[in-house]
């Protein structure tokens, strides 16, 4: 029945999926329909609970409602995967030789210590304690329940923008099994602007004292010289800049021209969606085993590619760009320098929604220690690995590293795919590198679709069970510029007053020791200085400051129509709108005078706390059940189960 079911669903989103791809932004609608498949994912595929149990056979969760990693290893190398992404390869590299050099790493390193690390061991205790997602464990301080649902927002519009990135990386990475490679050279799909090296001109005077432009081949083949006052270079686009407009994306002139249906993005993209799909089938059991590859392979790949950087000509010159000798503190007062520190995703629900899986007892002190300083290492030295081989596309083109120095899309499919198609075997560098964005994109995508899954599973459990157009770029740029920014920053502010001073920060300390052990007062001085004040105030002056530096958006040169900003700040409005929402909601549900009223939001709900009733000790002992933990109890006791043959003995868990 259920198979039946599910290829019925097939069919009918099949025929949805050809209508839907005529339309404005199929791209982004096609993404919508794959989430919501996804969602859907344990209605087609529903087992009983016999079937439940033999597949927890050698790794018995303690949580049974919920589930817990198999591993710490797992867990760690899903944060990693999460934390450690594309970012980290094509934003941090370019964002450090932009604004400051070496310099740059004090601001990084500060915002790091100061906001960062805080924020990352704030978040992950959170989940942990509760054994929740980013909205359900708002439980804590219900008034700020649409502080998570924020989070799932900007998580879910990001998921969008992120596949398509995918998609590309997909493309670019079926694109290299080709010799030579197609944006190797000017071929038939390029203009007369495509050349593989800089078009010098002359002007000289005829026999008739007029002017006459000749070119460089022109001069060689008379013999003639040229002064030096005379040559001037017309610019030009490299090959690989017009594939990825001309063949890649089929670029349109703007957000206006919306176009037809890029197939080849399409089909690119539905895979993405489809290895999505595939990771997280059995949730985070599947998904704690396929990042054993995700989160490891990039670090080969940036060890493999350092070692070729640094043996080519120019690498020199590329690293001092870096961070070598052309630092400039001046250049620090860019708040742009500031969001860095997003590149751990606080903010974003996905930390919550990995913690709340792990067992009651995990250290995650030493996680977030461990998770921030990889995070800080794996950007610092892929800053090494990209600017080694820029250094040397900037020498054969006999032009300087500022000139070929790119952020984002104009690093990962442009400069570094004209970089890697004039090596030696340009397709297995070329293949090497799309792979590793790849799996840095798909090791970050697993968890913000992990986020969502837990949401839906925290707060509808009945109901989950039965239930690229040519101006897509723009509409990526666009998500990208106004979502994965101001709206974390907002979410992160909000998010450290609720906890620390609406739940309490010494409250919350306490819940930590419940799972950590209890610490000398020493241990707590930093976190409280963070959590209480440094954090919450840098957070605030860095909002503030970028909307006082606000500028309009752009893709290269292309300025965004006034109703694409307009649609920006829309989407950030949208994203942030549920925060009075829910605050509204749950006062108008409470019961009582208007004071009793916020003192019931502001507080803790009767369930609150600990999932296991064996974890909730004596702070949570006399606090109502919840029907949950009752289920959870009763769960317990119904799950001894003994199997002969393969003999398998499941026995009910407990709190040792």
């Amino acid at each position: 029945m259920c198979k039946t079911l599910y290829l019925s669903t097939l069919n009918f989103i099949c025929s949805l999926f050809s209508q839907v791809l005529q339309s404005h932004s199929c791209c982004l609608i096609l993404s919508l329909l794959i989430i919501i498949l996804l969602k859907c994912k344990s209605f087609f595929f529903l087992k009983d609970k016999t079937d439940v149990q033999k597949s927890q056979v050698g790794t018995i969760d303690k949580n049974l409602d919920r589930g817990n990693w198999s591993s710490k290893t797992d867990y760690l190398l899903s944060l990693i995967g999460y934390a450690v992404g594309l970012g980290n390869v094509w934003r941090f590299p370019y964002l450090a030789y932009k604004n400051g050099g070496g310099a740059f790493l004090i601001p990084y390193t500060i915002m790091l210590a100061f906001a960062g690390l805080p924020l990352f061991f704030l978040e992950c205790s959170f989940g942990q304690f509760a054994s929740l997602g980013p909205v359900s464990v708002w439980k804590a301080v219900p008034v700020m329940q649409g502080v998570g649902v924020t989070m799932v927002l900007v998580s879910t519009l990001v998921a969008i923008y992120y596949n398509c990135i995918i998609g590309y990386s997909i493309y670019y990475l079926f694109a290299s099994f080709q010799f030579p490679l197609p944006w190797s050279d000017c071929f038939e799909w390029s203009d007369e602007n495509c050349s593989t090296r800089p078009n010098e001109y002359c002007n000289i005077t005829s026999a008739n004292g007029s002017f006459v432009l000749v070119n460089s081949t022109w001069l060689n083949d008379n013999n003639a010289t040229c002064e030096g006052s005379n040559t001037f270079s017309i610019s030009v686009q490299s090959p690989s800049e017009q594939y990825w407009d001309k063949v890649a994306l089929r670029r349109s002139s703007g957000l206006d021209e919306s176009g037809g249906v890029i197939w080849h993005l399409a089909l690119c993209l539905l895979l993405a969606w489809i290895i999505v799909g595939a990771a997280l089938f059995k949730g985070i059991k599947s998904l704690g085993k396929v990042v054993y590859f995700t989160a490891t392979f990039p670090y080969a790949v940036l060890i493999i590619l350092l070692i070729r950087g640094v043996t080519l000509e120019g690498a020199r010159e590329g690293i001092e760009y870096y961070i070598g000798t052309h630092s400039d503190i001046s250049k620090l007062s860019d708040a742009e320098v500031h969001h860095v520190f997003f590149s751990l995703s606080t903010a974003w629900g996905g930390l919550v929604a990995l913690s709340s899986y792990n067992k009651f007892n995990n250290n995650g002190y030493s996680d977030a220690i461990i998770i921030c300083l990889t995070n800080f290492a794996t950007s610092v030295f892929a800053g090494f690995a990209i600017f080694s081989v820029l250094g040397h596309i900037a020498r054969i083109s006999h032009k300087p590293v500022s000139e070929v120095a790119q952020s984002g899309f104009g690093l990962a499919f442009i400069a570094c795919p004209e970089a890697l198609a004039k090596l030696p075997v340009s397709p297995l560098w070329s293949v090497l590198f799309f792979f590793m964005l790849l799996t840095l994109g798909l090791g970050t995508q697993f968890t913000i679709i992990q986020t969502i899954t837990s949401v839906l599973q925290d707060e509808f459990p009945k109901y989950l069970e039965c239930c690229i157009n040519v101006a897509g770029i723009y509409w990526v740029n666009l998500i990208d510029h106004f979502c994965s920014g101001w709206v974390p920053l907002i979410a992160a502010v909000l998010e450290l007053v609720g906890i620390i001073y609406i739940y309490g920060g010494n409250r919350f300390i306490e819940d930590i020791e419940m799972m950590i052990g209890k610490k000398n007062c020493y241990f707590w001085l930093w976190w409280r200085a963070c959590w209480f004040f440094i954090s919450p105030c840098l957070l605030t002056i860095i909002l503030v400051w970028s909307m006082v530096k606000f500028s309009t958006p752009s893709y290269g040169p292309i300025l965004y129509p006034v109703w694409g900003t307009v649609l920006g700040w829309f989407m950030i409005a949208f994203c942030i709108i549920w925060i009075p929402i829910f605050a509204v909601f749950n006062f108008a549900k409470a019961k009582g005078g208007i004071f009793e009223r916020l003192r019931q939001i502001s507080s803790p709900t009767p369930d609150w706390g600990p999932y296991l009733e064996c974890h909730r000790g004596e702070r949570y002992k006399n606090q109502e059940s919840s029907q949950r933990i009752q289920q959870s109890k009763q769960n317990e006791n119904d799950l001894s189960v003994v199997y002969t043959n393969e003999m398998i003995m499941i026995s009910s868990p407990n709190c040792d």
